[in-house]
């Protein structure tokens, strides 16, 4: 089988991109060395493509701009008409062959069909294919089609590629329309699936987010000029447009959840309206106002508007409202970098709709290197999605915690609380922030007016009496979200809880100290950092808990550093460092490491584990076998114990400023169930993976 995949088109505007980003990643989580090829671009070669662009910079491709295609669209037009056709291909194969050698796996993608001869188009791209060796997986459209009709567009071109001996591993059949969707799906298996080749035949319903253009794209196309909200441009997406050609009380109803409001330039009552309706709760969000007839807004409303704090964006367009209105029409949808929730929402709905294992099965010949970044975060993913359950988020007014809970929920891979003194304060920040949350599915709320309230402060009483604490110290500390969060995960009505954000280290996890306990046999909690570099995932521990372990409590942060990384798919090979490797050193600090070795191999003599040993000797197999040639760990060591919080902390952020690596943590481990720490600087991506790592602990305490 070739290591590559040709993706074909087979008309205009199939929704391409989410094929390809798809595909993307899902070879991205067998190996980082892909490449991508897309041997004819569209319009002018000084022109960058967007598409070539996107790919490469949002998965961050080791890859040149320059060497991702041969030909722009002129260039081989000229060529095909002096009757070069033959030097194309050669040229083509000959760039392919150079990508051959330096990546293990190659998505090339088709021409658009954008061009006035389909059939010739047709002929080269199979031309292309066939020459290159690379299966295709055709794509096709069923917007204002019939299942027949998509579904014989389909056969025709899957017949016509094997008559040019080329070999199709599937069909798929994007955008068509949610309501007729089985009925696409059960043509296609009847018209393609007696082919007797076992074809991935899929059929991908139209997703209204990802068919709906933002703000910025709706401006470029119809060339508008931005009066306010350009901050809010990419973010914004129109489901709808509106004209407003009625008074205002009547047109009010006519709103709907992400509409764009048209309406003349004069027409003052209908802008004031329009954003008075959007910051009520008793009406939906609109995401655009578009003014037409080039007319300037009178001085009073401009500064009026330009003095007021809105999310919706408001443009000016020089064509009457008819004009607009016909111009809008036509407007497309693109995913781009400028709005990457959109494109997270594309490669989960590509993941939703498609047999990923079937597809990989059929067009992946390589073999994994180890664990490459891009493997794990989509293993931790699954893992989640595999079992939801019930994270709680105690800071719930911060902004990050806000965007974490909203890609959180469009993941759809955890059950989410808010914790805030006044959760009305929250759900208005939710609105002002132009967020995408279902308050129907996150829950919002302060402790004081839970239904579990009392229940939380007679059981923390009960914890804690014996330490002198009485009813109404126990009332209090149940006011605060840190100790309520943790009750909820403790008395199982949640199942984790992640936290610092906002709270130091200590408030976040000495609820959690207090009452949720470490599991038995556990003496100290300790945490480890998933380190997410280029083409590996190492374990770092203990980077933030534990100042300077003695041998023992190094030994067994070892062990549940092993347990930890196995648990999220990392082959444990454990490395305890030191200064010296082997018995080469002596002193102090490398005599509690080589005895902290020693216990740990009693505690789990199963474990793989090396100590004392250098970091380079761990990592490096240069020079791990010159070091210690007879050692399994040293080399490709994957879990690497620190014997301090001094060392271990700065080597974290070391490695993760001058590499780029993500640092995923720190997660705790040896609490009876999952409490995790946030840095007061994390980032929203760090909140959501610590969420997603908090679920994964909890699926395996429950």
């Amino acid at each position: 089988m070739s290591n590559s995949v040709f993706i074909s088109t087979i008309e205009p505007n199939t929704g391409k991109s989410l094929i390809s980003l798809g595909l993307m990643e899902l070879l991205l989580r067998k190996t980082s060395k892909i490449g991508y090829f897309r041997p004819i671009i569209k319009g002018k070669q000084k022109r960058r493509d967007y598409h070539t662009e996107l790919i490469l910079s949002y998965f961050n491709l080791d890859q040149d701009y320059e060497d991702t295609y041969v030909f722009s669209g002129d260039q081989v037009n000229n060529m095909l008409g002096s009757g070069q056709f033959e030097k194309v291909i050669d040229q083509i194969l000959e760039q392919y062959k150079k990508l051959e050698q330096k990546y293990d796996f190659i998505l090339v993608e088709g021409t658009d069909f954008v061009g006035e001869n389909i059939a010739f188009e047709f002929e080269l791209n199979a031309a292309i294919a066939k020459n290159l060796g690379s299966p295709i997986l055709i794509v096709g459209t069923g917007q204002n089609k019939s299942p027949e009709e998509a579904t014989s567009a389909l056969k025709f071109a899957l017949d016509s590629f094997e008559e040019e001996e080329c070999e199709v591993i599937g069909a798929i059949i994007n955008r068509v329309e949610e309501t007729t969707a089985e009925s696409f799906k059960a043509t296609l298996k009847k018209k393609l699936g007696g082919t007797g080749k076992n074809k991935e035949l899929s059929v991908i319903p139209d997703n209204s987010i990802l068919s709906s253009p933002s703000v910025a794209e709706i401006a470029e196309q119809i060339n508008a000029k931005i009066l306010f909200g350009t901050e809010y441009m990419h973010k914004q997406i129109v489901s709808r447009y509106s004209v407003a050609g009625m008074t205002l009380s009547n047109y009010l109803t006519f709103l709907t959840e992400n509409c764009a409001v048209v309406a003349s330039a004069d027409r003052a009552e209908i802008i004031m309206g329009a954003l008075q309706a959007h910051q009520s709760k008793n009406f939906p969000n609109i995401s655009a106002i578009i003014l037409t007839g080039g007319f300037d807004l009178p001085e009073p409303i401009y500064h009026l508007l330009k003095g007021l704090e809105t999310t919706v964006p408001i443009l000016k367009v020089t064509p009457n409202t008819f004009q607009t209105a016909i111009d809008l029409n036509n407007v497309k949808s693109n995913l781009s970098l400028e709005n990457p929730d959109k494109i997270k929402l594309a490669l989960k709905y590509f993941n939703d709709q498609i047999d990923a294992t079937n597809l990989e099965n059929k067009i992946i010949s390589v073999k994994p290197r180890g664990m490459t970044p891009k493997m794990f975060k989509y293993s931790l993913n699954q893992m989640a999605y595999s079992n939801k359950m019930h994270i709680v988020l105690p800071e719930g007014n911060d902004e990050r915690i806000l965007r974490a809970a909203e890609q959180l929920q469009a993941m759809n891979i955890v059950e989410l609380t808010l914790l805030y003194r006044n959760p009305e304060e929250v759900i208005n920040k939710i609105k002002t922030m132009g967020l995408n949350l279902d308050l129907d599915k996150v829950h919002v709320m302060a402790p004081a007016s839970s239904p579990n309230f009392k229940k939380y402060v007679n059981q923390l009483f009960e914890y804690r009496k014996a330490k002198g604490i009485t009813m109404e110290i126990a009332e209090d500390l149940m006011n605060d979200v840190s100790y309520f969060g943790t009750m909820m995960v403790q008395m199982g009505d949640a199942d984790g809880m992640v936290s610092g954000a906002v709270n130091t280290t200590q408030h976040t996890i000495r609820p959690a100290l207090q009452f949720v306990k470490t599991k038995p046999g556990i003496k100290v909690v300790s945490s480890v950092f998933f380190m997410c570099l280029e083409h590996r995932v190492l374990v770092y521990g203990d980077c933030a808990v534990n100042p300077n372990p003695t041998a023992e409590q190094l030994a067994e942060i070892a062990v549940s550093s092993a347990e930890t990384a196995k648990a999220f798919g990392v082959e444990p090979r454990v490395a305890m460092l030191s200064y010296s490797s082997g018995s080469s050193g002596k002193g102090e600090e490398v005599e509690k490491v080589r005895k902290a070795t020693a216990i740990a191999k009693e505690l789990a003599p199963h474990m793989m584990i090396e100590g004392p040993i250098q970091y380079d000797a761990a990592v490096d197999p240069e020079v791990g076998k010159k070091k210690m040639p007879d050692s399994e760990v040293a080399g490709q060591a994957t879990v690497l114990i620190f014997p301090d919080l001094n060392t271990g902390n700065n080597t974290y952020k070391a490695v993760q400023r001058e590499t780029g690596a993500i640092a995923i943590g720190p997660v705790l481990q040896g609490l009876n169930k999952p409490v995790n720490d946030l840095s007061r600087g994390c980032t929203v991506e760090d909140i959501v993976n610590t969420v997603i790592i908090t679920a994964i602990q909890s699926q395996n305490t429950n």
